[in-house]
């Protein structure tokens, strides 16, 4: 397998499109909110790149479940078994591409995982509990388990807080071989992106999303699909605060300029996840992602005749 990771706004899914083309290789998307019909804007799903001289590149995990519900890791690890396992089984190669680093890892390492349900008793305790508290308690929780599995900075509102509050707790009861099923072998291509053309790449293209419609998307997942505001809101970064503005509680400006914020810092915790793979033994080559396609895809070939030879 490839795997082309990165923070947003970095040029991954062009990146994977042409190396899927390159190959004769089919994308398995690792992105947790793009799993999601209806949210194409805000998720940034850009269909459109997937045609390439006029053939479209086949992908697997976008649009694959309702708005409003909630994907989780479990599901992703499901859903990726079975559609590395159908795209190998043909003789084609899977290449991997997304942000959610979380994911990605999951898979490459094999994390043995389970189903968690809701522990109505345990929601129960916690509900008078603030954001802040809750975040101390997943902290303890964590340390006790040593587990790298939630990132306290992505966790920014009560519901995301009490439901990994509630994972934690389970695997602290029921703790898992996190190596039990076998790693998947592939070959890591990271983009690296300067912070400063990072962060014009992000303002620019947030610009760009609203004049394509995201608010108007939110709306008609609000009014047409019968999708909660909390529901919207517990998606994070544009659905939080385009939210936020279409329901009244935001001005338009205030809406901008924090949801910029908000994307600048995310980006950034997306960098210190790959950066902490490293440490946990991963092999990422990195490019600049200024360079040009051609260079990109020269440089990728090279990696996977070295990697062919090795093997």
């Amino acid at each position: 397998m490839i795997t082309i990771l990165g923070p947003t706004a970095c040029g991954k899914t062009a990146l994977a499109v042409k190396v899927a083309a390159m190959t004769g290789g089919e994308i398995i998307s690792a992105d947790s909110r793009q799993v999601y019909r209806g949210m194409d804007i805000g998720t940034g799903k850009d269909l459109s790149e997937y045609i390439v001289d006029g053939k479209a590149i086949p992908y697997h995990l976008i649009d694959i479940e309702d708005a409003g519900q909630k994907y989780n890791l479990f599901r992703f690890q499901k859903d990726f078994n079975a559609a590395y396992e159908d795209i190998t089984r043909r003789g084609v190669l899977p290449i991997l591409c997304g942000g959610t680093g979380l994911y990605m890892e999951a898979v490459l390492k094999g994390y043995a995982l389970s189903p968690v349900e809701q522990d109505e008793k345990l929601r129960k305790k916690l509900s008078t509990r603030t954001l802040d508290e809750l975040k101390e308690l997943l902290s303890r929780l964590k340390a006790r388990n040593g587990s790298a599995m939630h990132n306290i900075t992505d966790v920014d509102t009560v519901s995301r807080a009490v439901r990994a509050i509630e994972i934690e707790f389970h695997n602290l009861k029921h703790p898992l071989d996190t190596r039990s099923m076998p790693a998947v072998n592939s070959l890591i291509v990271g983009l690296d992106v300067d912070r400063e053309v990072r962060r014009e790449r992000i303002t620019a293209r947030l610009k760009a999303r609203l004049q394509e419609g995201m608010v108007e998307e939110v709306s008609g997942l609000l009014k047409n699909n019968g999708v909660t505001k909390e529901d919207l809101m517990y998606y994070g970064l544009e659905y939080k605060y385009v939210t936020a503005y279409v329901v009244g509680e935001m001005s338009y400006n205030d809406m901008f300029n924090q949801l910029e914020i908000a994307i600048h810092q995310f980006a950034k915790r997306q960098m210190t996840w790959f950066r902490g793979m490293e440490r946990r033994g991963f092999i990422i080559h990195w490019l600049n992602a200024s360079m040009s396609m051609d260079d990109k895809l020269a440089q990728i070939e090279q990696w996977m005749s070295e990697e062919k030879e090795t093997v």
